[in-house]
Protein backbone atom coordinates (compact mmCIF):
# COMPACT_ATOMS: atom_id res chain seq x y z
CA UNK A 1 0.00 0.00 0.00
CA UNK A 2 1.29 3.45 -0.89
CA UNK A 3 0.53 7.00 0.10
CA UNK A 4 -0.07 9.51 -2.71
CA UNK A 5 2.10 12.56 -1.94
CA UNK A 6 2.04 15.95 -3.65
CA UNK A 7 4.25 18.94 -2.91
CA UNK A 8 3.06 22.18 -4.45
CA UNK A 9 4.27 25.80 -4.40
CA UNK A 10 2.47 28.85 -5.80
CA UNK A 11 4.69 28.53 -8.88
CA UNK A 12 4.54 24.81 -9.69
CA UNK A 13 3.89 21.19 -8.80
CA UNK A 14 7.19 20.05 -7.27
CA UNK A 15 6.33 16.37 -6.59
CA UNK A 16 3.52 13.94 -7.27
CA UNK A 17 4.37 10.35 -6.38
CA UNK A 18 3.52 7.22 -4.41
CA UNK A 19 5.59 6.84 -1.23
CA UNK A 20 5.60 4.79 1.98
CA UNK A 21 5.54 7.65 4.54
CA UNK A 22 6.09 11.40 4.86
CA UNK A 23 7.13 13.24 8.04
CA UNK A 24 5.93 16.86 8.02
CA UNK A 25 7.22 19.77 10.16
CA UNK A 26 3.85 20.85 11.56
CA UNK A 27 3.52 24.10 13.48
CA UNK A 28 2.60 22.05 16.59
CA UNK A 29 5.37 19.49 16.00
CA UNK A 30 6.37 16.89 13.44
CA UNK A 31 3.82 14.32 12.30
CA UNK A 32 4.08 11.24 10.12
CA UNK A 33 1.55 10.29 7.46
CA UNK A 34 1.02 6.75 6.16
CA UNK A 35 -1.59 5.35 3.76
CA UNK A 36 -5.03 5.38 5.42
CA UNK A 37 -4.29 8.30 7.79
CA UNK A 38 -7.38 10.06 9.12
CA UNK A 39 -8.27 13.38 7.44
CA UNK A 40 -6.17 16.15 8.95
CA UNK A 41 -5.05 19.70 8.22
CA UNK A 42 -2.16 21.65 9.72
CA UNK A 43 -0.04 24.70 9.12
CA UNK A 44 3.63 23.87 8.65
CA UNK A 45 6.71 25.63 9.92
CA UNK A 46 10.02 26.14 8.15
CA UNK A 47 11.86 22.84 8.21
CA UNK A 48 12.50 19.48 6.61
CA UNK A 49 9.88 17.28 4.98
CA UNK A 50 11.17 13.69 5.15
CA UNK A 51 9.99 11.42 2.33
CA UNK A 52 10.38 7.66 2.83
CA UNK A 53 9.96 5.95 -0.55
CA UNK A 54 9.80 2.45 0.99
CA UNK A 55 9.59 0.99 4.50
CA UNK A 56 13.03 1.05 6.13
CA UNK A 57 14.54 3.34 3.48
CA UNK A 58 16.59 6.40 4.38
CA UNK A 59 14.47 9.54 4.00
CA UNK A 60 14.86 12.08 1.24
CA UNK A 61 14.86 15.53 2.87
CA UNK A 62 13.14 18.51 1.24
CA UNK A 63 13.45 21.91 2.94
CA UNK A 64 10.24 23.95 2.95
CA UNK A 65 9.23 27.37 4.22
CA UNK A 66 5.70 27.89 5.54
CA UNK A 67 2.42 26.65 4.19
CA UNK A 68 -0.21 24.01 4.87
CA UNK A 69 -0.48 20.23 4.86
CA UNK A 70 -3.73 18.40 4.15
CA UNK A 71 -4.39 14.68 4.51
CA UNK A 72 -7.52 13.49 2.72
CA UNK A 73 -8.93 10.56 0.79
CA UNK A 74 -6.53 11.26 -2.08
CA UNK A 75 -3.41 11.27 0.15
CA UNK A 76 -1.14 14.04 1.48
CA UNK A 77 -0.83 17.43 -0.17
CA UNK A 78 1.67 20.01 1.09
CA UNK A 79 1.11 23.55 -0.12
CA UNK A 80 4.47 25.20 0.67
CA UNK A 81 5.24 28.90 0.33
CA UNK A 82 8.75 28.00 -0.82
CA UNK A 83 10.79 24.83 -1.46
CA UNK A 84 14.60 24.95 -1.26
CA UNK A 85 16.56 23.61 -4.20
Amino acid sequence: MALHFELVTPAKLVRSEEVHMVVVPGSEGEFGVLEGHAPFMSTIRDGAVQVFRTAGAAPEVIEVRGGFAEVGDSGLTILAEHVEG
